[in-house]
């Protein structure tokens, strides 16, 4: 069974960008782009339509960037019911059917393992199926209470989070990776675990 993973940049607030603010924050970090390069190994990009247009109209820009390069060469699918059906972005699929049906049969029958970029409506609406194996987030040093923009949480259902990986990067970013389970109702006590899984699942 595939694998997937959602993927996010937020400020110590919960926002996915800032008004005024540049890309990643203006932050330059030499160890967390390193470590970017580190996790491009094979998958399938999922995302939104908005997103598709920025990520795109960005590798328009950039040229032969590598990172852009990377991002282009891998398979990449938007779940757009407006976009055309030849996108102009290399390897681009759209899917105009629900993400949640479709990422339930990859997940069945695909061949490689999938993770979000941006798109934090598509986002949302996979976990809220509980469709998310791992669920990371890259906090950056900044409370944006100003100036922030598209606020991350807004909508979720209640969600315990286990930790399986948290790092620090060498500009103040932490890097914090969970295992997601959805909650019926809150915790009475103790630190929420999965269920171990059942015979045959």
């Amino acid at each position: 069974m595939q694998s997937l993973m959602v993927d996010l940049i937020i400020s110590l607030d919960g926002y996915a960008a800032a008004e005024g603010w540049p890309g990643l924050w203006g932050v330059e970090s030499p160890e967390y782009m390193a470590w970017l390069d580190e996790q491009q190994e094979e998958h399938t990009v999922l995302m939104g339509a908005t997103t598709y247009r920025l990520m795109s109209g960005f590798a328009e820009q950039v040229g032969d960037d590598p990172g852009f390069a990377q991002l282009a060469a891998m398979p990449k699918v938007v779940f757009s019911s407006t976009l055309g059906d030849s996108p102009g972005w290399a390897n681009t699929t759209v899917v105009r059917d629900d993400p949640v049906d479709w990422v339930h049969a990859q997940k069945e029958s695909g061949t490689r393992p999938m993770r979000t970029l941006g798109s934090l409506s598509v986002c949302r609406t996979l976990l809220t199926a509980g469709l998310v194996d791992r669920y990371r987030l890259v906090v950056f040093p900044f409370i944006t209470g100003a100036t922030g923009q598209e606020r991350v949480f807004d909508g979720y259902p209640d969600v315990a989070l286990e930790l399986v990986e948290s790092r620090t990067f060498d500009e103040g970013m932490q890097l914090l990776d969970y295992v997601p389970t959805l909650l019926d109702t809150p915790p009475t006590g103790g630190i929420v675990t999965r269920p171990d899984p059942q015979p045959g699942s």
